[in-house]
């Protein structure tokens, strides 16, 4: 059947393609009767019978290291936006411009997250995950002691660029844990949960920072930020164990590679380590990849057509949901509406809400989706079987962009600019879980560098939108910016239909060629 996706003839399955379907009747050369699989689906990766193998692990043990993580991520995030109320403060309390205060206290903390990915993501293949993600909790919650207790502007501006590279490991490395412990059927889920924690420390951390803000001083935001990453801090020390599993695992049954050693009957004979032992925070290398290769391969990475496309539409909603942000800030203060920043931070609030909707539906839906396509199609699961997830992103965001910039331009009355707003949030969910999990399964294993591309594309994007916003609204005014937006977010948007047609093809090109295999190697 295929559902819309081209076949390719050079290769069956494709890295990315896998057999879901306990009864499959494809074309792909698979002996499913000695898969392992959880009622009628089959589990891919298929787990090793090692009990120090993360798809083994509990689903409780599993579901409390996700569950921190998010959380993690979601304060993490918060620290970049929620300054944001209090920059014109800042501003004139250390008799410093906007722009400069704005560039060196949140732009500057943006482009080290992205720069220090780079180096995180390859250090994290060779030494784990875990050690950075203790390291960087710990240096976060230093970062915000030296912020609450700072008393110039340079030491402000210093404090933001190592708390920007200590947020790098919590923003990048958080969604290749989930391709580490979970199966393909449960992926979508877990990402959503993610990415609702994301969009609650972006909406929810400006409109909690700007009352701290009125009521106490600027500097508290960080002192208070400070009280929440000491139970983060022993929250991911206790729980966050390595996830990084590099001991053999059947193979796919699939045999790509003729004279390749079929794995499917490995007796692993490891014992159980103790919970002292995955608490050891150094483990030596886990591989002898180069780190400085492992550096550098994000950046041919972007060559990979699925990790373009989920550059260009994560990065591109992403920069969106900003940007609505910061120029709605400018729509409110001024009149009809004359809110004040209180007031502002509180239409944050539908947002949010919209947010916490949409992340689960968005979840539940991608793997919902994923498992009835894989089904009717021979119980053959392919990843571009996520994009469908576009559609209501695609339908979503152009109602909403279009109509919060019609309502701002006529003066309607602020609960329309509100409800488009929202609606416009609810496509978040569906394009991030769509592109993210989009990306997971067609290269797990470069899944670390892949979000070190899609996170440093990001914040050239939210840098470079949220520089000259403003400006460009005053120029062609709101229903200017935001028709011109939506053309652009349509364009976007319309990559999925090559995506999703020629996926297969392309990740069947991408094994056979000499730069994929070289670059995987």
């Amino acid at each position: 059947m295929g559902w819309g996706v081209l076949q390719d003839r050079h290769m069956a399955a494709p890295p990315g393609t896998a057999t879901l379907g306990a009864n499959a009747t494809s074309d792909i050369d698979v002996d499913t009767k000695k898969m392992k699989r959880r009622g009628d689906i089959i589990l891919q990766p298929q787990p090793s019978d090692s009990p120090n193998d993360p798809l083994n692990w509990s689903p409780m043990w599993k579901e409390s290291i996700m569950l921190i993580l998010a959380f993690s991520s979601g304060v993490t995030t918060a620290l970049g936006p929620m300054v944001t109320p209090g920059i014109p403060l800042l501003a004139m309390k250390y008799n410093v411009s906007l722009d400069m205060a704005a560039s060196l206290i949140i732009g500057f903390l943006a482009f080290w997250i992205g720069f220090t990915t780079f180096f995180t993501a390859a250090g994290a293949n060779i030494c784990g995950k875990r050690p950075f993600f203790v390291i960087s909790t710990l240096v976060l919650l230093a970062t915000n002691i030296w912020g609450y207790f700072t008393t110039s502007f340079t030491s402000l501006a210093v404090m933001r660029v190592i708390q920007g590279m200590a947020s790098a490991p919590l923003e990048t490395l958080v969604t290749s844990t989930v391709s580490d412990m979970y199966f393909v059927h449960q992926r979508g889920t877990r990402i959503s949960v993610w990415g609702c924690m994301l969009a609650s420390g972006v909406l929810l951390g400006q409109t909690i920072a700007g009352a701290i803000i009125e009521k106490i001083s600027f500097e508290a935001t960080f002192g208070i930020s400070a009280l929440i990453f000491i139970p983060i801090l022993f929250g991911i020390y206790f729980f966050v164990v390595e996830t990084t599993y590099n001991s053999a695992r059947p193979s796919d049954a699939v045999k790509q590679v003729p004279g390749e050693k079929d794995m499917s009957f490995l007796d692993i004979n490891e014992s159980k380590e103790t919970y002292r032992q995955q608490l050891r925070l150094f483990r030596g290398r886990l591989n002898q990849e180069s780190f400085w290769k492992n550096a550098w391969k994000p950046v041919p990475l972007i060559a990979y057509p699925a990790v373009l496309f989920s550059t260009v539409v994560y990065g591109s909603y992403f920069t969106w949901l900003l940007t609505i942000s910061v120029l709605s800030v400018s729509v409110f203060t001024a009149p009809p509406y004359a809110l004040g920043p209180a007031q502002v931070g509180l239409t944050n609030l539908p947002l949010l809400a919209v947010a916490l909707i949409g992340s689960p539906l968005s979840g539940w839906s991608a793997d919902a989706i994923a498992k009835f396509m894989a089904r009717r199609n021979g119980g053959v699961f392919e990843p571009e079987f996520r994009l469908v997830l576009m559609i209501p992103a695609t339908i979503f965001a152009t109602v909403g962009f279009l109509g919060f910039g019609m309502s701002v331009q006529q003066g309607s009355p602020i609960v329309w600019p509100i409800v488009f707003m929202s609606i416009h949030s609810l496509s978040v969910p569906f394009a991030s879980t769509a592109s993210l999990t989009y990306v997971i399964d067609c290269h797990p294993r470069d899944a670390n560098q892949a979000f070190v591309t899609i996170n440093f594309t990001k914040a050239v994007f939210t840098f470079a939108a949220t520089t000259y916003a403003n400006g460009w609204m005053a120029q062609v005014g709101p229903r200017g910016v935001f028709d011109v937006i939506a053309c652009i977010n349509l364009g976007v948007c319309a990559l999925t239909i090559p995506a999703y047609v020629f996926g297969k093809r392309f990740r069947s090109y991408i094994a056979r060629s000499t730069f994929g295999q070289k670059l995987s190697g």
